[in-house]
């Protein structure tokens, strides 16, 4: 199932100590980083290529840091194998300047 933010909705929301977060990835890019909302989404750039879900791991990876929490903490609901995507940060540690 394709998940696609409703307009006007925002790119994030807490459920408890939850990070629930709408992102729009960039697979293959130059360099890894989170960049700014689009819409309803945050746009989210890495340099993995978009083969059998190795972007998302990679993202999945790359978010844990920027979020400082173990890999485990971060789930993707919906969007394995898609560029829109919603994911669940289970009590980050740290937020990245974007969230404020």
């Amino acid at each position: 199932m394709k998940y696609i933010p409703e307009f006007g909705e925002p790119f994030f929301r807490w459920d408890g100590d939850t990070l629930v977060v709408n992102i729009l990835g960039q697979p293959n890019a130059k360099l890894d980083a989170i960049g700014k909302p689009k819409g309803s989404q945050l746009k989210v750039s890495v340099t993995a290529v978009p083969r059998l879900g190795r972007a998302t791991d990679h993202m999945v990876a790359f978010l844990s840091k920027a979020f400082d929490v173990d890999v485990a903490a971060v789930e993707v609901v919906h969007g394995r194998m898609n560029v829109n995507k919603l994911l669940r940060i289970k009590a980050p540690q740290k937020l990245p300047a974007v969230f404020n």
